[in-house]
């Protein structure tokens, strides 16, 4: 049989073949797809198939051939030379301009240093215009700028408009005692040192205004003060000021009595503050304003201090209004009112003081019914219990009322037990008044309560000076 002229290389990639080479070991080109040669004979024509080369017909068009020395390694199939396209040659290098290098300092320059210039690009289709960023501005810097972030929020404690100023609180730091000053005091309120209570908010008070001052103190053996008061002043129908105080005193063996006396003083004041500028009396105002506060004390008690002898909260109360030349005194309980007429250059001289309540007590009654002379009466240990008082276990509400028309000037003292105790005269009270209440109410009501600490402070202690007649550039308005 005629056998094929052996082909010495491969046409594909120019490898030496062997013999018995069926496949190109580089390109796995077959070798019975490479051209024919001449036959033997010399004569052209296309090449016989020679029966003994078996030719092996790839299951799928894609999978190249593997050759049978390198069973495992797939070759990438012959690129043919037409389908290659050309590549462009990088366009050249722009040399950097001449010159020296720009500096940039970030400390002092504020936009960065322009950026080099780049090669021009091709020419490509026409698109919507872009703005080009300022000359020297940094193309990062043109980008639009976000929110700015939040500021975090400051600490408290560091704004000092927000910054909790008060004293620190019992339980957290030592509070030095504000009696001694050696010690500190407890949990308890008192002082771990000399042992006393430390000062409340109501234990000692002062209020003036232009026509009236007022001053309230613990006294010295008391742990609360069970005394309050109020001041104020109004305008009557024509014009003319009103000067007003109620003082309270809380019953010490009824249950709260400091609400007692606080709740009835606010309440007989702003019935006043309501009732005289709409041109009631004097002494219906009044009369009208202890009922007021009456009903303000029996609002406290709770449904089993109502009855009778259940110990409901309870006070007593005095009351001074001065206006139009008039003095209007009303008064349930124990608590009293004083005249002190004070000689002032130019004005007539001072008269007789005068007590201008009377106490509604066991004492009282005593000498009312001629039993004991007032002396004997104060002397016995049941002088100070009261027989009327505000208060929802009263049995009766009724308010006392008076009414006067002093001829010359002087101050209306206005005061607890824990003073007049210590001055129960009208002469005694005189005595202790300065003889410049009148221009300077709130001295005196200092110097009345001093009396009062000073002579043994047994009770709480308040007092209310009220100069007469009112001076008009002197009153203020509540």
């Amino acid at each position: 049989m005629p056998q094929l002229d052996q082909v010495s290389a491969c046409p594909g990639c120019g490898e030496p073949l062997e013999e018995d080479d069926r496949f190109c070991g580089v390109c796995g080109t077959a070798r019975h797809a490479m051209p024919a040669v001449a036959r033997a004979d010399g004569s052209d024509g296309p090449a016989v198939d020679d029966p003994t080369v078996a030719v092996r017909t790839p299951t799928q068009p894609d999978q190249p051939l593997r050759t049978p020395t390198e069973p495992d390694f797939t070759l990438p199939p012959p690129q043919s030379a037409a389908a290659a396209e050309p590549i462009a040659p990088p366009p050249p290098l722009q040399p950097p301009a001449a010159g020296p290098l720009p500096t940039f300092d970030p400390r002092t320059s504020p936009a960065a240093p322009p950026p080099p210039s780049a090669p021009p690009a091709p020419p490509g289709p026409p698109g919507p215009p872009q703005p080009s960023p300022a000359s020297g501005s940094d193309p990062r810097a043109a980008a639009p700028a976000g929110p700015a972030p939040a500021a975090p929020p400051s600490s408290p404690g560091q704004d000092p408009r927000t910054r909790d100023s008060r004293p620190p609180g019992r339980g957290t730091h030592p509070v030095p005692c504000a009696v001694c000053g050696n010690g500190y005091v407890d949990t308890d309120g008192y002082c771990e040192e000399c042992g006393r209570a430390q000062p409340g908010e109501r234990d000692h008070v002062e209020r003036a205004l232009g026509g009236v001052a007022a001053v309230s103190d613990l006294g010295l053996r008391h742990h609360r003060n069970e005394d309050a008061f109020t001041v104020s002043a109004t305008a009557l129908p024509d014009g003319s000021p009103a000067v007003i105080a109620v003082v309270c005193d809380g019953v010490s063996s009824s249950s709260r009595p400091d609400e007692a006396s606080a709740a009835a003083a606010e309440a007989a004041q702003e019935y006043l503050l309501q009732a005289l500028p709409r041109g009631v009396s004097g002494q219906q105002a009044m009369h009208d304003a202890l009922l007021s506060a009456a009903h303000a004390v029996a609002d406290l008690a709770d449904e089993s201090e109502r009855a009778h002898g259940r110990n409901a909260p309870a006070c007593t109360i005095v009351s001074a209004v001065t206006a139009s030349g008039t003095l209007t005194i009303g008064w349930i309980g124990d608590s009293r009112a004083y005249w002190v007429p004070i000689a002032i250059d130019g004005g007539p001289g001072a008269g007789a003081p005068a007590r201008l309540t009377e106490d509604d007590s066991w004492a009282a009654q005593m000498v009312a019914a001629g039993l004991l002379s007032e002396a004997e009466a104060m002397a016995d240990h049941r002088a100070h219990a009261i027989t009327a008082w505000l208060g929802a276990d009263a049995q009766e509400i009724e308010p006392h009322t008076a009414s006067f028309k002093p001829d010359r000037p002087g101050v209306v003292i206005v005061c607890t037990d824990g003073l007049w105790n210590y001055a129960e005269s009208a002469d005694q009270m005189a005595r202790l008044v300065s003889s410049e209440a009148h221009a300077a109410p709130l001295p005196s009501a200092r110097q009345l309560v001093q009396h009062a600490l000073d002579s043994g402070g047994h009770d709480n202690v308040t007092v209310a000076v009220i100069p007469f007649p009112v001076a008009t550039d002197r009153a203020g308005t509540a």
